[in-house]
C-alpha cells in the first residue's frame, strides 16, 4: 500500500520552474532587444532581468494578445525570413513565468549577452554626414512641406553595401525620411534645401488648381533662393517601426557608384519644441562583390483626385490597385506596405505566366506607427504580374481618423493618403535596374 502511494506521489513531481535567465532572455534577446535597450525606439530597456522584472505583467499581456513583437503579416500567407512574432509555446512560457512571480532563476543560466553596437542597430562600416534642417516649434495646420537636400556619399569607388540605418537625430519630430542614390550634377549645391509650398485648405490638406493631388502644382523654393526641380526617390526609407534595411539577410548588397550624391526626402512634423535636426546613415560594406544584386522599388496606385478620392464615412474603401509587370527573371525577396492614418488592410498577389495566382502577402491590420517590412524569397519569372490592392477606412471607428467627414485625397501630409507598395529584388549583378519591371501608373526606384 505505501509503495503505491510513493509511486503516485512521484507521478505528480512540480514541473520545473519557467525562469528569467533559463527562459525568457534567449526570448527577449531574439526578439525584443533590439528596440527594447538604450538609445533605441522603445521606453523601456530589456538587457537585464532587474529592468525587465517590474514589466512581467505587462509583457505577459502584451505577448499574449499578440500586441508585441510587432507582427502584421497574415499566417495563412507567405512565408518569411524576418518573422519575429512569437510561437505559441514561447508565448505560454512568459505567460507562465509572469504567473508565478517572474522569478529569476540561476545567472549560470543566462545565454551570452548580445554585443549590442552603440546608437545603431548595426555597426557601421562607413558613415555619411546628412542633412541638417532647423524644424520650427510650430507651423501652420503643423504642416511642413517635404524637404528635399543632396549631399555627397563620400564613395570613392565602386561600393557594395549590405546595409543601411537613417538615423535622424531627433526622432520624435521626424515623420519619415528616403533616401536614393543619384549620378553627381553640378548645377546642384549641397546641404541646400528644396520644396514646394502647395496650397491648403484650413486643415493643411493640399488644393492645387484642378483639385488635390500629390503630384499638382505649387511654388517650387530654395534656401538658397534659387529654386530648381531636385532630383528624388524612395531606395531605403526611415519609417515609423522601421528604422534600417539590412541586405545581409537575403545574402545580397545594394551597388552606390563612385562619385554618386544622396538625395534627402525628409517629412517633419512640429511638437512645440524647435530643434535643429542632423541626419546620418549608416552602412556596412563589402570587400568584395557579392553573389547577387539587390534592387529597391516603390509603385503606387494612380494619384489622380477622379480615381483616388476616398469618401466621407466609408469605412472600407477599395482602392484603384497597384500593378507591376517582371521584363525580367528575378527574385522577389522584400515587401512592405505603405499607408497614412486611414490604411486598413493591404495585400501582395502573383499572377504567373501560365496563369496560376498566389497571395503572398496579407496585412489585414495595417498600423501606420508599425511599418514593417516582410523579407521572403519567391522565384519570379518573366512575365509575372504583381498585383497589390488596399483597403482604407475613412469612418469614426478608425480611432486614427482625424475627420471621417472629409473627403480624402492622395497626398503627402499623414491627414491626406498614399497606397504604396514598397518592394525588393535581386538579380544578377549585371542586369540593368531600369529594365526589371514596368509600372502600370508610377514607379519609383530601381536603384542599386
Amino acid at each position: 500500500m505505501f509503495a503505491i502511494l510513493f509511486t503516485n506521489i512521484t507521478l505528480f513531481a512540480a514541473e520545473e520552474p519557467v525562469t528569467f535567465h533559463k527562459d525568457i532572455e534567449p526570448i527577449l534577446q531574439k526578439n525584443c532587444q533590439t528596440c527594447h535597450r538604450p538609445g533605441q525606439v522603445a521606453p523601456m530597456s530589456f538587457l537585464t532581468y532587474t529592468n525587465v522584472r517590474p514589466w512581467a505583467k505587462a509583457i505577459k499581456t502584451a505577448v499574449v494578445t499578440r500586441k508585441m513583437p510587432p507582427w502584421f503579416a497574415d499566417p495563412h500567407y507567405g512565408s518569411f525570413l524576418n518573422d519575429r512574432s512569437l510561437n505559441q509555446s514561447e508565448i505560454d512560457l512568459v505567460a507562465k513565468w509572469a504567473d508565478s512571480g517572474a522569478p529569476e532563476g540561476d545567472p549560470k543560466d543566462a545565454p551570452a549577452a548580445v554585443a549590442w553596437p552603440a546608437d545603431w542597430l548595426f555597426k557601421p562600416d562607413f558613415i555619411v554626414e546628412g542633412s541638417t534642417t532647423d524644424v520650427p516649434a510650430s507651423s501652420k495646420n503643423n504642416v511642413i512641406e517635404w524637404i528635399t537636400v543632396i549631399m555627397p556619399t563620400g564613395f570613392t569607388k565602386d561600393t557594395w553595401v549590405s546595409s543601411v540605418q537613417i538615423k535622424p537625430e531627433f526622432p520624435e519630430v521626424t515623420h519619415h525620411i528616403c533616401i536614393s542614390y543619384v549620378p553627381h550634377r553640378a548645377g546642384y549645391k549641397y546641404g541646400v534645401a528644396y520644396w514646394t509650398d502647395k496650397q491648403r485648405d484650413e486643415e493643411g490638406s493640399a488644393l492645387p488648381d484642378k483639385g488635390p493631388t500629390f503630384l499638382g502644382p505649387g511654388t517650387l523654393r530654395s534656401s538658397d533662393g534659387n529654386p530648381t526641380v531636385p532630383p528624388g526617390g524612395a531606395e531605403d526609407c526611415y519609417l515609423p517601426g522601421n528604422f534600417a534595411a539590412d541586405y545581409r539577410l537575403i545574402h545580397a548588397a545594394k551597388l552606390i557608384p563612385a562619385g554618386y550624391d544622396i538625395t534627402f526626402g525628409l517629412h517633419y512634423t512640429p511638437n512645440g519644441k524647435a530643434v535643429t535636426d542632423h541626419v546620418k546613415v549608416g552602412f556596412t560594406v563589402l570587400d568584395q562583390p557579392p553573389q547577387r544584386r539587390y534592387v529597391s522599388f516603390l509603385t503606387t496606385s494612380p494619384t489622380d483626385p477622379k480615381r483616388f478620392a476616398i469618401p466621407p464615412n466609408d469605412p472600407n474603401w477599395e482602392s484603384p490597385s497597384a500593378e507591376v509587370t517582371f521584363l525580367e527573371d528575378a527574385e522577389l525577396v522584400y515587401l512592405m506596405p505603405h499607408m497614412h492614418f486611414r490604411g486598413k488592410d493591404m495585400t501582395y498577389i502573383l499572377q504567373f505566366p501560365d496563369g496560376r495566382k498566389e497571395t503572398i502577402l496579407s496585412v489585414p491590420h495595417y498600423d501606420f506607427n508599425w511599418q514593417l517590412g516582410y523579407f521572403t524569397s519567391i522565384k519570379v519569372p518573366k512575365g509575372t504580374v504583381l498585383h497589390v490592392d488596399a483597403h482604407f477606412d475613412n469612418s469614426a471607428n478608425n480611432k486614427f481618423n482625424p475627420n471621417p467627414n472629409k473627403t480624402v485625397y492622395y497626398g503627402s501630409m499623414t491627414w491626406e493618403e498614399m497606397m504604396n507598395p514598397f518592394y525588393g529584388v535581386v538579380v544578377p549583378l549585371n542586369t540593368d535596374p531600369g529594365k526589371i519591371v514596368r509600372s502600370k501608373y508610377q514607379q519609383v526606384g530601381g536603384g542599386g
